[in-house]
């Protein structure tokens, strides 16, 4: 994994992504000149040419970033990546009409843009091809050593057999004589040197998942392996670093208080925020208010009841607000008022209400919470004073995800369904504390683009 911005990024996704751009950049070029060529033109200098190649490669790689093609999922089957190669360059193809339309300079031929698109998609296409299955191969998976071999250390073991993992586990070295949940483990005993047996399995990095770390830390040992420049990382470091979340099992206070993170210095990026936010809500209002009337006119005719609901949520350091939704379920969906979760195929949702969720139609209105500044379009999701008073009780660290505005769209949301229960909240919180501690307005960035994906694939909407 390689850090950009606090966020952590696979070195295959970084790679494939350089890659990427090189290809696009030569589509763009091969484009040009093919149609030149037809026309018996005169090829202008490569520097006239670079801003409408930067303009194309960029703008398709944003694109392939909004629907996933980056995803963990599309870099290991064709299936799915080609498709999304397809949505991404006629999305791109939109967005690089309004980029012509606002900066004409830097405008392509409608015939240069088809060749540079059909060689694009032709190239990335065989790029996967040939090295789809590479990608994701040991070849570049980084190699760790595991002192322990109980319940956290198994974590670890399940972890690195899971499709898309970017580590594989050299050896498990049993440091005491606890239960064992991994097969295979070697006893400490049997290493004559440790430091030395870690750098003959070409491990890069060794993780600490010892079960009891009160006065059994091997401190000689890790001192020892750090000094041959491979790194010491303990459990809960390792897993926010390979799972985008804060793993609350084993997680304790001190790693929170001491670890990289929740730092202050964010006033400009907080101003910035802010500024996007009212500039892109209230755009945002604009645009979408007839679609808007339209949906509450439909909503109206097909049951009874206010097109819009008002509902009280928790907000920015457990502060009530109330937020504005079109209305999706009965008039009747919760009786005398008792908040009940939302459920997988709910029948309380009405068919103009399924539509508008999948769509996400309904949560256009929230723009005017994002306007009056009680959100943000980024952020964990707000939940209800009902919900939120039962999860503190039941879920450790619920209210430090109070310390960041709550947004429209957001990193639980992106990377888990819809929740409808405590397990469900349970995971959702571990997403919303690692945005609350990594954020930066890269991470913003990224879940916007993201968020595409969850519209495209709405397989989380309910």
């Amino acid at each position: 994994m390689i850090r950009v911005f606090k966020h952590y990024v696979p070195h295959t996704v970084l790679l494939l992504g350089i890659v990427d751009f090189f290809v696009l950049m030569f589509a763009a070029e091969a484009g040009w000149l093919l149609r030149i060529w037809q026309i018996g033109g005169e090829i202008d200098p490569e520097a006239a040419r670079l801003p409408h190649m930067l303009t194309f490669a960029l703008t398709l790689q944003v694109a392939m970033v909004g629907v996933g093609v980056y995803g963990a999922d599309s870099l290991h089957a064709l299936r799915v990546s080609v498709p999304r190669l397809f949505v991404s360059v006629s999305l791109a193809v939109l967005l690089l009409a309004l980029i012509f339309f606002l900066v004409p300079a830097i405008t392509f031929w409608r015939s240069n843009l088809l060749y540079a698109m059909l060689l694009a998609l032709g190239g990335l296409g065989l790029l996967r091809l040939l090295f789809g299955r590479v990608l994701g191969g040991e070849m570049f998976k980084r190699r760790i050593v595991v002192l322990g071999a109980g319940p956290r250390a198994g974590r670890l073991d399940a972890l690195a057999r899971r499709d898309g993992a970017g580590f594989a586990v050299a050896s498990f070295i049993s440091m005491n004589e606890g239960p064992r949940a991994v097969k295979g483990a070697v006893k400490r005993s049997e290493i004559a040197n440790l430091s030395e047996h870690v750098v003959q399995l070409g491990a890069t990095e060794v993780v600490l998942a010892l079960e009891e770390r009160r006065n059994a830390l091997p401190l000689a040992d890790l001192l020892r392996v750090k000094t041959t420049g491979v790194h010491v990382t303990d459990l809960s470091s390792f897993l926010e670093r390979e799972t985008g979340r804060v793993d609350l099992d084993s997680l304790n206070p001190s790693w929170l208080i001491f670890s990289d993170g929740f730092q202050g210095g964010r006033r400009l990026s907080s101003i910035g925020k802010r500024l996007f936010d009212l500039v892109v809500s209230a755009g945002l209002l604009l645009l979408s208010a007839p679609v808007i009337a339209l949906t509450a006119m439909l909503i109206k005719l097909e049951s009874p009841g206010p097109a819009f609901f008002r509902q009280k949520r928790v907000g920015l350091y457990g502060q009530p607000f109330e937020i504005i939704k079109l209305r999706s379920m009965r008039q009747d969906a919760e009786v005398g008022g008792v908040a009940v979760w939302a459920q997988k195929d709910d029948p309380r949702v009405t068919r103009i209400g399924f539509i508008i969720r999948k769509l996400r139609i309904d949560e256009l209105p929230q723009a005017w919470s994002v306007l009056r500044g009680k959100m943000s379009f980024v952020g964990p999701r707000p939940e209800r004073p009902q919900f939120v008073a039962d999860l503190e009780a039941r879920l450790p660290y619920y209210a430090e995800r109070h310390m960041v505005k709550p947004g429209i769209t957001g990193w639980a949301q992106i990377n888990y369904p819809y929740g409808a229960s405590i397990e469900d909240a349970r995971q959702k919180l571990e997403y919303d504390l690692y945005y609350a501690k990594n954020y930066t307005p890269f991470l913003d960035i990224l879940i916007l683009l993201l968020t595409m994906r969850v519209i495209l694939w709405p397989e989380g909407a309910r």
